[in-house]
């Protein structure tokens, strides 16, 4: 089982916007239907000034809603949404243009200090609909107060367009229902046909040759300057470090602040990623299952009894109603469940209803997880993730070091949970290889000459991205580092732990960061 790290109507595209008579010039929070002008501010790049300078148009969001999980977050009282518009092509700044959507909460005090821009991650999750559900918990907290709360959609996902898409629903359900496939010809068979899916459907290789994350660090800085900020402050969840990251290295005189959560790794390769990444989970099912073991509900109490329980699953998926349970969908529901305490009880009755025969629960949460909606469509996160690591990381096609690799994996996870030393490891060339643009950058060491202090915060049993990975990008950033003692995959806002979040809101707002490297821990 593998966790990718961090591990979504179409209408024309805008075309660049000019200055008109009925511009209206804000100083201010802008109201619904005022076009905002306020950049462009801060250094801009030749032959760019027409998007640096782009005034905004502010709309009310649920019209611009385009699935259920949107139409939820734009519900909230205080937003305003527009679409910013980009190259698509940053070497080509006269070719085609893309947009993408942006979702503001204004500053709800009178000391603003500037815009807060903030990625959740993924990739391919929607920083719009974090910054609409996070701006209104934080509202009325001091960082409320003081920041818009700006959330962007990246290239290819949400409102942004195009947007990436590969399978359709029915052929998503049929492939996730599909017994496993053990041959080699079979599995890059699937491979090459998802390729071949997300090239016509999303616009072909012009598009995703430029869906990477070097591109979206360019979006972010034309965002920057049409916002009106001199320089960045942002807060960065998961693969949003990454970004943050990478963003830091392109524009690090352009940074005021930054707050990276859940850090990737910039030194590992792939592979060695993945194999951390699976440990981080592998040591939280084995957390979960301590908790499971002191508790009379949990029915199913150690390793060998799971194992047994979803060792069927792998030649002949479970019905549930109409549909079926994989092995890879319980392995996926599980997995999602170690995100985060607060999903302990559930993954326990998830369980307990497998032992008799249920797999209901566990699908369920798969669905949640892969962003199938209740009639039965699919958000386009997962297209997403996949174009974006296609060319954000170097691909193998040798069959020699694919083979090799799948040996360092397999031994890597021989004493893993999930992992059947019985069943033989299939050295296929994964989707990526596949891929018809090259990759567009590799891990290395991070060149931030001239960054101010930025801050890393990193958990000890974060699953998705391992505590040792914070370690490694705050010495790679010269960051100040905060350690969180707890269980579960970020923390900073949303986790409910008031030292990180005193911690990071003063750093963002004065500019404190901590005088050295502190700890907190739950509770």
């Amino acid at each position: 089982m593998r966790i990718s790290r961090g591990f979504p109507l179409v209408t024309p595209l805008l075309a660049a916007v000019t200055l008109s008579s009925c511009t209206v010039v804000v100083d201010g929070a802008p109201s619904a239907g005022q076009l905002e002008q306020r950049g462009p501010k801060g250094p801009v790049p030749a032959g760019l000034e027409r998007f640096y300078g782009q005034p905004l148009n502010w709309t009310d969001c649920p019209p611009l809603a385009y699935d259920e999980d949107s139409r939820a977050a734009y519900a909230v009282t205080g937003i305003l949404c527009t679409r910013l518009t980009v190259p698509l092509d940053y070497a080509k700044p006269d070719g085609r243009a893309i947009t993408i959507g942006v979702l503001r909460r204004a500053a709800t005090g009178p000391d603003r200090v500037g815009a807060l821009v903030m990625n959740p991650g993924g990739p391919g999750v929607s920083g719009m609909n974090t910054a609409a559900t996070l701006g209104f918990v934080v509202k009325d907290r001091e960082l409320g107060k003081r920041f818009d709360f700006i959330g962007f959609d990246p290239r290819g996902v949400g409102l942004s367009e195009p947007r990436v898409r590969c399978r359709n629903a029915a052929e998503t359900d049929a492939e996730r229902s599909a017994p496993e496939r053990k041959e080699v010809a079979q599995v890059e068979a699937s491979n090459k046909d998802f390729v071949a899916r997300c090239t016509e459907r999303s616009g072909g290789t012009e598009v995703l040759a430029n869906i990477g994350t070097r591109d979206v660090v360019r979006d972010m800085d034309v965002l920057r300057s049409a916002l009106g900020e001199e320089k960045l402050t942002y807060v960065g969840y998961s693969y949003g470090t990454r970004i943050g990251t990478a963003y830091a290295e392109a524009f690090p005189g352009n940074v005021r602040a930054m707050v990276l959560d859940g850090a990737v790794d910039p030194l590992a390769d792939p592979v060695d990623a993945s194999i951390r990444q699976a440990r981080g989970f592998d040591d939280a099912f084995k957390t979960f299952l301590g908790w499971c073991a002191a508790r009379e509900k949990c029915q199913v109490k150690t390793e060998p009894e799971l194992a047994k329980l979803l060792r069927p699953l792998r030649d002949a998926p479970l019905a549930v109603g109409d549909r079926k349970l994989s092995y890879s969908d319980a392995g996926i529901a599980m997995a999602s469940a170690l995100y985060s305490q607060l999903s302990w009880t559930r993954l326990e009755r998830a369980i307990n209803e497998l032992a008799k025969g249920d797999g209901g629960t566990l699908l369920e949460m798969a669905d949640e997880y892969l962003g199938r909606s209740e009639q039965g469509e699919y958000r386009d996160t997962m297209a997403a993730l996949t174009a974006v690591r296609c060319v954000d990381d170097p691909r193998t096609t040798d069959r020699a070091k694919v083979e090799e690799n799948a040996r360092k994996v397999a031994e890597a996870s021989k004493d893993m949970f999930m992992a059947d030393p019985s069943e033989p490891t299939i050295p296929t060339l994964d989707t990526c290889a596949f891929w018809p643009v090259p990759n567009t950058s590799e891990p290395h060491q991070p060149k931030v000459d001239g960054l101010p202090e930025v801050v890393v915060v990193s958990t000890t049993g974060d699953p998705a991205t391992p505590y040792e990975s914070g370690v490694t990008l705050a010495k790679a950033l010269k960051a100040r580092l905060i350690t969180y003692v707890g269980d579960q995959h970020t923390v900073f806002l949303g986790g409910g732990n008031s030292c990180v979040d005193d911690a990071g809101s003063t750093y963002l707002i004065d500019l404190r960061a901590p005088l050295a490297d502190i700890e907190c821990r739950a509770g």
